[in-house]
């Protein structure tokens, strides 16, 4: 190198001086023991006269799963959940060597188990979580069998936080739910029981739990399986299995125990491996894409993306979007790999339309023909989750499936008691309560029931002025919804049919009931029901005074008929007016 300067003892150049001197000879010779890829000559020296596996020697893995099954551990707090699920790991031979290494010196200095391993600290992440020892954040685990693939959730048994479980819940197929062997069925089992069935859970393991603590006694399980069985009606249930075991030691989890030679049922990795858990249909057989992004890249695109919440959509569909009802086929669909024939449930997808039809965030688009519909109102259950109550008139945001409005919960019809199960009349809904409402959306949201689809059924509450997760909910009840669920659709109103296609009797009862009434089905049948009870008091009374029964019956319809025009003349500042519909924006509409 021209310009290198050079040692006046050795002439070398000074780089390559210092380069030598800073060497690490033991580095240097751990790189002279690495032999580097096979000659050419070692190739045609292997056995089959390929490469040379590094690998050969070592033990096969366990062949590939046939299924996946989500499911989640739950129960009261310390019945042993995250202690399960490490144990469960650990048998099973999904815990690497440095993640033993790290488990040793953990339990060590968080442990709760003595000299032995806490194998709940495999799971309990959180600082929070392993200085107290509790389980505080829901925390995924992934494992395999030769027979199955599992991914786990587990969720904390505090009722401090019960929204964790609940949200653990939302996508699990089966629940393992714990109960301590001493303490038998408590509150928050019920709770967590309940709030499983409620998400659409049928298939259930009670694990009962730290039965090396009570000498493995059969009568105790007994009494257990017992308690439970009187709770099962109200659950719903299709399938309890009950496995009494033991986290901490291992029995009964992987392998059996001789420990409880009464018990002839199968292990929990067994139960777990054989499950086949009945739930709710993830989405509906009816295609539907809730909007989530409309891809704009340039002038001469336009895509509409989401994960499809139900059925299939192949090119040339007709479709529909909702709320807007526009129509349009599709042009062309695309996955993460390009452009594809058809898309399915579960899968994200782009669509292209062949229409520029208005579509955004928060629509949902459909095949044509599909019965569901937007929805103002609903019925729910919800789970609160906050330490302020809940009261009917509370103004909250609703968001289902990507769209979002301001709502109204209108009336708190009941709560449910965790210890029967049974509704009861309440005021307000407490922190940690389950109830059922009615909520009213500003606007309408495309909604079904969570029996007909997950993703269009479910939704959660939010605080207007915190932006705070308030509650969680499932639609139970579509008021003024066709019966998605019979494929049948609702009978229009008298006003959402045109003037000039409307029968002389509805022209007649529309000019009757007044123009809000007539817009609102439900509303109309009420004050009809209230004015024809009126008319028969008004001819009872008739009665009373001395008129012959025809002359009452006469007066108690003319009552029935000229009721509604006599107070619009006596009181015309209260004449009905539609109500203005703030999501209108066609010509001449108020909003």
């Amino acid at each position: 190198m021209s310009g290198a300067l050079k040692t006046p003892e050795t002439g070398e150049d000074t780089g390559d001086a210092i380069l030598a001197a800073s060497t690490n000879s033991r580095a240097l010779a751990e790189d002279e023991t690495f032999a580097g890829p096979a000659p050419d000559g070692a190739i045609a020296d292997a056995p089959d006269g390929g490469i040379v596996d590094p690998q050969a020697d070592m033990p096969l893995l366990a062949s590939p799963a046939e299924s996946l099954l989500r499911f989640i551990t739950c129960g009261s707090v310390d019945d042993g959940k995250s202690t399960l699920i490490g144990r469960l790991l650990y048998d099973t031979n999904s815990v690497f060597d440095d993640q033993l290494d790290t488990l040793k010196r953990d339990s060590k200095k968080f442990g709760t188990t003595g000299e032995d391993l806490d194998f709940a600290l495999l799971v309990d992440g959180l600082s929070a979580e392993r200085e107290q020892g509790i389980t505080i954040d829901v925390a995924y685990r992934y494992f395999s069998t030769g027979n199955r693939a599992f991914i786990i959730a587990d969720t904390p048994g505090h009722e401090q936080y019960t929204r964790n479980m609940a949200t653990g819940a939302s996508q699990a197929e089966l629940a393992v739910i714990l109960v301590d062997a001493r303490k038998g069925i408590l509150p928050q089992t019920r709770r967590h029981s309940f709030i499983t069935s409620m998400v659409g859970i049928k298939s259930v393991i009670v694990a009962i739990n730290k039965m090396d603590l009570v000498d493995f006694d059969e009568a105790t399980f007994r009494d257990i399986v017992k308690g439970y069985e009187a709770i099962r009606p109200s659950l719903g249930f299709t399938s309890v299995t009950y496995i009494p075991l033991s986290a901490k030691n291992g029995d009964n989890l992987a392998s059996r125990s001789d420990r409880a030679p009464w018990y002839d049922g199968p292990t929990l990795l067994e139960a777990l491996e054989r499950a086949e858990p009945e739930t709710l249909q993830a989405g509906s057989p009816l295609f539907r894409l809730p909007v989530q992004w409309v891809n704009r890249p340039n002038l001469d695109f336009r895509g509409f993306c989401g994960t499809v919440a139900g059925g299939r959509v192949r090119r040339g569909d007709a479709v529909l979007s909702l709320p807007s009802r526009q129509r349009s086929h599709v042009r062309a669909i695309f996955g993460p790999d390009g452009e594809v024939e058809e898309a399915e449930d579960g899968e994200a997808i782009t669509l292209t339309l062949t229409d520029e039809i208005d579509a955004s965030r928060g629509d949902v688009i459909v095949r044509e023909g599909d019965p569901i519909a937007p929805q103002t109102r609903l019925e729910a259950e919800i789970l609160w989750m906050v330490d302020r109550p809940l009261i009917a008139g509370a103004r909250v945001i609703a968001r289902l499936a990507s769209a979002q409005t301001p709502a109204t919960v209108k009336t708190l019809r009941e709560a449910i008691d965790i210890h029967s199960y049974q509704p009861r009349q309440a005021n307000a809904l407490l922190m940690n309560e389950i109830g059922r409402v009615t909520l009213s959306f500003d606007k309408p949201l495309v909604a079904t029931t969570y029996g007909e689809s997950r993703e269009l059924g479910a939704f959660i509450l939010i605080d207007q002025l915190t932006n705070e997760t308030v509650a969680l909910g499932i639609v139970t009840g579509l008021p003024e919804a066709q019966t998605t669920l019979l494929g049948l659709p609702a009978a229009p109103s008298v006003a959402s049919v045109p003037p000039e296609e409307r029968s002389a009797f509805d022209r007649a009862k529309a000019e009757w009931l007044g123009p809000s009434l007539a817009s609102d089905a439900g509303r109309a049948r009420g004050v009809t029901l209230f004015r024809a009870a009126a008319a028969v008091m008004m001819a009872i009374i008739a009665v009373l005074l001395g008129l012959h029964v025809w002359q009452a019956v006469i007066l108690g319809v003319l009552d029935f008929v000229l009721r509604p025009y006599l107070r619009r003349l006596m009181v015309p500042a209260e004449t009905e007016a539609l109500p203005v519909d703030p999501t209108d924006v066609r010509d001449g509409a108020g909003i």
